[in-house]
């Protein structure tokens, strides 16, 4: 049973009624490698989640269940993490963030 949804006598009830669907949240969360395992033990603690998708690279984690964003994003707050709502602003930056390493890890000019 979802963590949304409540056993009230004969009948079980949501308590989001916007929430009854697995909902996929995703979010740009600031870390290196070596967070991925704190980000995956922090989310497994918060009721509801279902699943959690980590893409360190693009520092990028997607959360499938159901639950509020503005609860991850506390818990996620809460052991140190600094996160935000993902845009799609994001997914360009990253991409240029790891296009500009390469060249410049790359080549040498002197």
């Amino acid at each position: 049973m979802p963590a949304c949804m409540e056993w009230h006598g004969m009948a079980i009830l949501c308590t989001f009624p916007d929430c009854c669907r697995s909902q996929s949240t995703e979010l740009k969360v600031e870390m290196v490698a070596l967070h991925e395992k704190r980000v995956r033990k922090c989310l497994s603690k918060v009721k509801g989640i279902e699943r959690v998708e980590v893409e360190a690279s693009l520092q990028k984690v997607v959360v499938t269940g159901c639950v509020n964003r503005s609860k991850i994003l506390k818990a996620l707050r809460r052991v140190g993490l600094r996160a935000e709502p993902w845009a799609p602003h994001n997914e360009l930056l990253s991409a240029y963030a790891a296009t500009s390493l390469m060249f410049n890890n790359s080549y040498s000019f002197f």
